[in-house]
């Protein structure tokens, strides 16, 4: 026979909620079903609400409560049909208690340590003495055969615009919209072009060129320094790394004060890890 189950209904919850007297009395140890002498708490099914997938975000909270209740109950009554804790079940508690305790003073760490001053000051140290990174825009139109180049130059040369020769003569795939490149830095473009793109001034048309691709004319168009990202661009990657430095120097500083013993190289055969069988 299964075991007796009793559980508050949404409800009823909801009716324990209702003013904010009654509200003040409900914690996360509010008793919300019992399976035999085991009791389900509210928090229990707070944090099971926590891990369920997002998909599960578009349901209402009753349906959820509910269904949380269900699965929890279900899983007090097979769990408590277990004649005996198995040596898997116990190592894989200890691994996760030890892991849930450990992402806890991290968490900590994160939210004492590291402070918006860390983050700017951080961000200020990163660009302290970085060179500024010059970007181009260009425009090109590519042919097979330098006679084409040449007669597409002296065009140009003559007063046609770039753009509308480009459009006329190129056969490369950004010659509809007029051979525009866009902007690249240094290292973006074959070193043959690139050459020719940095001895230009705005403004210059460069005499007819080979590369792997063909026989090209360009124009450089317009330069910039690159733009730094923003603070709140790396805010991110700078907290990843300023959580990772705090969390080394307080292992560092922790390890110091305890006693670590670790094996010796020899002293295990590393292919252990796979002796699932020691665990029967």
């Amino acid at each position: 026979m299964l075991k007796h189950v009793t559980f508050l209904g949404a409800a009823a919850i909801a009716a324990l909620m209702s003013t904010t007297a009654q509200a003040q009395d409900v914690t996360a140890d509010t008793v919300v079903a019992t399976v035999g002498d085991t009791e389900i708490t509210l928090g229990e099914i707070i944090l099971a609400r926590v891990a369920l997938p997002q998909e599960y975000a578009q349901f209402p909270n009753d349906i959820l409560f509910n269904g949380l209740i269900e699965q929890l109950v279900q899983q007090q009554l097979l769990a408590d049909a277990l004649e005996e804790t198995t040596a898997q079940i116990e190592y894989t508690l200890r691994n996760e208690r030890r892991a849930m305790m450990s992402a806890a003073v991290v968490n900590q760490i994160s939210q004492d340590e590291i402070l918006e001053k860390d983050i700017v000051a951080a961000y200020e140290a990163r660009f302290a003495d970085a060179a500024e990174i010059l970007e181009f825009r260009a425009s090109h139109l590519l042919v097979e055969t330098e006679q084409e180049a040449a007669a597409a130059k002296a065009r140009i040369d003559d007063g046609a615009a770039f753009a509308d020769v480009a459009r006329d003569v190129s056969t490369g795939p950004t010659g509809p919209n007029g051979g525009n490149l866009g902007w690249f830095g240094e290292g973006a473009m074959v070193p043959e072009f690139e050459n020719q793109i940095i001895a230009l001034e705005v403004g210059g048309v460069s005499a007819p060129f080979q590369t792997q691709f063909g026989w090209h004319v360009a124009t450089l168009d317009e330069t910039r320094v690159q733009p730094r990202p923003t603070l709140e661009e790396l805010r991110r990657q700078l907290t990843a790394e300023l959580r990772e430095a705090a969390v080394a120097a307080r292992l560092e500083k922790l390890a110091a004060n305890a006693i670590v013993v670790t094996p010796e190289d020899g002293d295990f055969d590393p292919n252990l890890i796979n002796s699932f069988e020691l665990l029967e």
